[in-house]
């Protein structure tokens, strides 16, 4: 064979195809010429959960895993864009914000003291294996008393210039701790899920919210202050809670924002997750210059099933044809089941049992698949023919070609790529790489 295959079966994680017999073309897959958005990376969200289940390991253990998803020198999924939380996450240990003085419009009282215990130890266990691995950050809540709600969970920010210019300087003075950690903040994403009222952290926020914050505020301190960290609207969800509407609306979010003359010119791009799928094309036709991406990987029950790995295997699939340039799973490493503090079970790639047993599942392979070959700088190529709905590929800056093909049906599919006559197992996931 002139290619490398890699096989991912529900029995069997990542077998490399060593050899292929010939057979019949029985379907339909091949480059276009065309390429298109330039990728950026695949990761995960830092979160204290995680690192809790993590460190209930041996050291040994624990190294592991932070080679399996970081190091540039193991075979794992080798991330190179994560997320972190600014303040605590709904898969925090306890939540809390930076500044939990009321009234400290100067953020005199701001400290990231509280991500000395779990995310920064983390976070740098992570630059330690990739010391290019980009950062980009959004809160959950703000602090609670700009809301209306004095707490994490529900309400929304109390729209005041001085509530306003105050926010603003808690995201700059974050930015600063970090850099000062030596942990660069890439990115800011003004608010996860503005779109749901929950009972875990969150906070409402409108288009128009938005708009006026970006351009009248944050916008412009980060550029009097010459930060070089960029401002991105997101990350956009799909209600829940709130029932307010079906979907992420483009008209009254990323439309709105990205026709604001003050907030567009901050915008370096937009951030989808869950319900926001369906509004990624639509936003990227109507402002091709600015970035995407898929900031949030849908979660699961915990029981981190084969079935709902096909599902993620599409998501990927279909953010990345809608021309996000990064990828973002949510729960790296979580224990078995994946409980929050608040009753949620949800999926992880690495789950780890109360007998300190770690499992690699499902969804790490899925990950793996596409996360393991593409580097950042990679251009995506265009796919035609009947398998191209179920497959993405790219062609790396070394001329390298990375094929990720899925066959969701029980029977196999042959197809020729590249030259190579390419059979794909029944009911599994595929990396075809092409060498230059």
């Amino acid at each position: 064979m002139n290619f490398t295959m890699y096989t991912t079966t529900k029995e069997t994680p990542w077998k490399h195809v060593e050899s292929m017999e010939k057979a019949l073309c029985n379907t339909t897959l091949s480059l276009t010429g065309e390429t298109d958005q330039v990728f950026e990376g695949f990761g995960g969200c830092f979160n204290e959960l995680s690192q809790i289940a993590i460190e209930t390991l041996p050291k040994e253990a624990q190294e592991e895993i932070y080679d399996a998803l970081f190091s540039k020198d193991a075979d794992g999924v080798q991330f190179d864009f994560c997320r972190l939380p600014i303040g605590a996450s709904d898969y925090a240990e306890r939540w809390y914000s930076h500044n939990e003085t009321e009234g400290d419009y100067k953020m005199e009282h701001f400290s990231i003291e509280r991500d000395e215990k779990y995310l920064i130890p983390y976070i740098q266990a992570a630059k330690k294996r990739n010391p290019a691995l980009k950062l980009f950050a959004s809160p959950w809540s703000p602090p609670t008393w700009m809301k209306t709600h004095k707490a994490c969970n529900f309400g929304t920010l109390i729209q005041t210039d001085e509530n306003l210019s105050a926010y603003a300087l808690y995201f700059l003075k974050f930015v600063k701790a970090y850099e000062e950690k030596g942990l660069p903040i890439a990115q800011v994403h003004v608010q996860n899920e503005p779109m749901s009222t929950q009972k875990f952290p969150s906070c409402i926020w409108t288009g128009e919210e938005f708009a006026r914050f970006i351009g009248k505020y944050l916008g412009p301190l980060f550029e009097k202050e010459h930060v070089d960290t960029k401002i991105w609207l997101g990350t956009l969800n799909g209600p829940e809670s709130d029932h307010r509407m079906l979907y992420t609306r483009f008209n009254d979010y990323a439309n709105l924002v990205l026709h604001d003359p003050d907030a567009e010119r901050f915008v370096e791009g937009v951030s989808y997750q869950w319900a926001g799928k369906a509004a990624v094309a639509q936003t990227r036709r109507a402002f091709p210059e600015k970035k995407y991406i898929q900031s949030e990987n849908e979660c699961g029950d915990g029981q981190n099933t084969w079935e709902y790995a096909r599902y993620i295997f599409e998501m990927f699939v279909h953010y990345i044809t809608s021309g996000v340039c990064a990828y973002t799973y949510w729960n790296m490493v979580l224990p078995k089941e994946g409980e929050s503090t608040w009753g949620w079970k949800q999926n992880s790639m690495i789950t780890v049992s109360a007998d300190k047993t770690v499992s690699f599942e499902h969804e790490y392979y899925v990950m793996k698949h596409f996360s393991r070959f593409v580097v950042p700088g990679a251009k995506r190529l265009v796919l035609s023919g009947h398998l191209s709905s179920n497959a993405v590929a790219f062609k790396n800056p070394d001329d390298t070609i990375v094929l990720t093909v899925q066959n969701p049906f029980a029977r196999p599919l042959t197809f020729t790529f590249g030259g190579e006559v390419i059979t794909l197992s029944p009911d599994s996931f595929n990396t075809i790489v092409l060498n230059a």
